[in-house]
């Protein structure tokens, strides 16, 4: 226990060996920070998505109506941006590389593949589409020390602090 700032409660160090014994030196995500990250990335979603319809209107102008087709896609458009963002060189969505976070394979510190990223949000949009789901995705966070979710469990991934 250590001595208190005024004005402060006490604090308790729960697990003081929880990051050096780590396999790979990270220290994974709160819950609150991907919270943060997610909701700026509703905004990049939202323009990557403008961005896809007016280059699929143009598509569709030039192809006389065929590339309209395309307008199919949209609806995975927040899919389409996770697994190359995460996918990519940053491990990162912009809202995560934003609130210094990435996503990593924990037992090797690996990159994630495009398709594991994919995966992934998929995943992840199917339990918040479903309060039940996504309250027993939430519960998986708040019971483990490393907070990851159950979709990062499913899939062996975790959300870290990049360093």
């Amino acid at each position: 226990m250590q001595n208190p700032q005024p004005g402060y409660a006490q604090r308790f160090d729960t697990a003081p060996g929880y990051a050096a014994s780590l396999p790979v030196p990270f220290v994974r995500a709160s819950l609150g920070g991907r919270t943060v990250a997610y909701l700026l990335d509703i905004l990049f979603i939202f323009g990557f998505t403008a961005l896809l319809t007016l280059l699929i209107t143009v598509i569709g102008v030039v192809t006389f109506g065929l590339g309209w087709t395309l307008f199919a896609v949209l609806p995975a458009s927040g899919i389409i941006y996770s697994a190359i963002t995460v996918g990519g060189s940053k491990q990162s969505t912009i809202g995560q590389r934003l609130m210094g976070l990435r996503t990593i394979a924990p037992e090797s510190g690996a990159r994630v593949d495009v398709i594991t990223a994919a995966v992934h949000a998929l995943l992840f949009y199917v339990a918040i589409s479903t309060f039940l789901l996504w309250c027993i995705d939430i519960a998986f966070g708040l019971m483990r020390s490393d907070r990851r979710l159950g979709h990062d469990l499913l899939l062996g991934l975790a959300v870290v602090h990049a360093r």
